[in-house]
């Protein structure tokens, strides 16, 4: 396999290129239930806005776009996350080789992003604006590095095009470019590139691609920051504990994102990963200082912002170069042969197999564990139970929370789908006999059946009032797919029709 990948400079992009084939056909294999970032994504995928909620919009836009082609389909989740995440380890092969001599390290490198749990695993269980912004992180590396390495204006061009799909992929990403800035300026050589005036081609790509979401910020500011904040500020209860509990949450953050990845670099380089710490250069200088001004922020945001938990995955813009990083400290120190390569293999290909493995695996194997995941819910089923008799395809369907609403949407194609939370920019069609409207909710299994009463308040706001009759409930239990006999998921419903003149 190491000969293989030293054939040609593109052999670690084909290989890439079939483990996320893989990944694709795998999540076809699986039930056509959604996770609950996929059931996002298609229940937006309805409608074309600058914003939508406390996520910037660029992936909802792609996805979108893809849907427009597909229609909404498990495929065209799957599809556009391989192809984003295939992207990424792309352009991170490209950084890799801008600032590598070694062609080995700079496979080591691309590799060791699977080392990374928030990228290998994650990213593919159930992800999709982190995903954004692992592309934009690896594109802005590609464009700064090769900015700082040989300058031209198609380098300057890419970055500001990298800085605006980040900014509108996930808020956090300003950080990267940020401390990327200010890292240069320490450096006397490089301080001229931010001069340049070709740097007008950064600005006025960025400021393109991030307006038209950035008008939309200007007057939904609360509903852009409300839900982040809150997550943020969650579990505090007094100053000093909130210090206290968010400093240890970005120092957890910080070791569960990078632990796995040092732990594979000192088992394959052993004592020379140790030697090539007291080594460096330019390059590695660089790192070092955007690493510390990024945490710095964050540490910052902790003590004066309020921040009481910091998740792993928000560290994933700075966090992504940690093996580029290693890469170049080892080549520093001079501290690498073929023998690394070829000790290193077995572990990225090893993640290659587990990983589809995993996800497949936990959720055919449910009905033995017991434990069902999200992909076992039987929304098929219950559509088609639905679907069954005089059925008369409803003017909306609506329901109080979003990924029940993203499988329905799933489920019930060309039906207008509404969750409670994204009803301002839904159209609201008109009630009618021949078009009533479908209420959903999960039920419980013997309950009576009853119209829960903050989605019969929500179908009353959403059919402006209009006089309906007593709604015709329902509910029926369907066994989970690969579950057992006993095993059953619950769905209530109810046909709501205005009343007869």
């Amino acid at each position: 396999m190491s000969r293989f990948l030293r054939s040609s400079p593109n052999a670690v992009l084909l290989l890439l290129a079939g483990y996320f084939l893989l990944n694709l056909l795998v999540r076809m294999a699986l039930p056509d239930s959604l996770e609950r970032d996929e059931a996002q994504q298609i229940l937006l995928s309805q409608w074309l806005a600058t914003g939508y909620d406390t996520q910037p919009p660029f992936y909802n836009w792609v996805q979108y776009a893809v849907i427009q082609i597909t229609g909404p389909s498990v495929f065209a989740i799957s599809l556009l996350k391989n192809l984003v995440l295939f992207s990424a380890y792309l352009t991170y092969s490209l950084a890799a080789r801008t600032v590598l001599k070694s062609r080995d390290l700079a496979i080591v490198a691309t590799l060791s992003l699977l080392t990374i749990p928030q990228i290998a695993f994650e990213a593919q269980r159930d992800l999709t604006h982190t995903v954004a912004v692992v592309f934009a992180a690896a594109l802005f590396l590609y464009g700064f590095l090769r900015t700082l390495a040989a300058p031209s204006a198609a380098s300057y061009l890419l970055t500001g095009i990298a800085i605006g799909v980040g900014m509108i992929s996930k808020y956090n990403f300003a950080l990267l470019p940020a401390s990327a800035l200010l890292a240069v300026l320490f450096d006397q050589g490089w301080r001229q590139r931010v001069f340049d005036r070709r740097l007008l081609l950064t600005i006025a790509a960025s400021v393109a691609i991030v307006a038209p979401h950035a008008l939309w910020l200007v007057d939904n500011l609360d509903l852009a920051t409300n839900g982040t904040m809150t997550k943020l500020g969650e579990d505090s209860t007094g100053l000093s504990s909130q210090i206290v509990g968010g400093l240890a949450s970005l120092v957890l953050a910080a070791v569960s994102f990078s632990a796995v990845t040092i732990v594979v670099f000192a088992a394959v380089f052993r004592s020379r990963l140790r030697k090539s710490l007291s080594h460096g250069n330019r390059w590695t200088a660089l790192i070092e200082r955007m690493v510390v001004i990024f945490l710095l922020a964050l540490v910052l945001l902790v003590v004066f912002g309020g921040a009481a938990h910091i998740k792993d995955r928000w560290l994933t813009p700075l966090l992504l170069v940690l093996p580029l990083y290693l890469c170049l400290k080892l080549e520093a120190a001079g501290a690498i042969d073929e023998l690394h390569l070829k000790r290193l293999l077995p572990i990225p290909l090893l993640i290659m197999v587990a990983v589809p493995v995993i996800l497949f695996g936990r959720v055919a194997a449910a009905g033995l564990t017991g434990d069902y995941q999200k992909l076992n819910v039987p929304y098929a089923g219950f559509a088609s139970h639905v679907r069954e008799g005089d059925y008369v395809a409803p003017a909306a369907i609506l329901t109080t929370e979003t990924h029940l609403a993203g499988n329905l949407r799933l489920q019930f194609p060309g039906v207008p789908v509404v969750a409670e939370p994204y009803s301002a920019v839904a159209p609201h069609p008109v009630l009618s006999r021949q078009a009533p409207l479908l209420l959903v909710w999960r039920s419980k299994e013997g309950a009576k059946p009853a119209v829960p009463a903050d989605l019969m308040s929500f179908a009353t706001n959403f059919a402006s009032g209009a006089a309906a009759e007593e709604p015709s409930v329902q509910a029926i239990s369907l066994p989970y797919h690969h579950g057992t006999a006993e095993d059953r998921y619950s769905f209530g419903y109810a046909w709501l029709y205005p009343k007869a003149d």
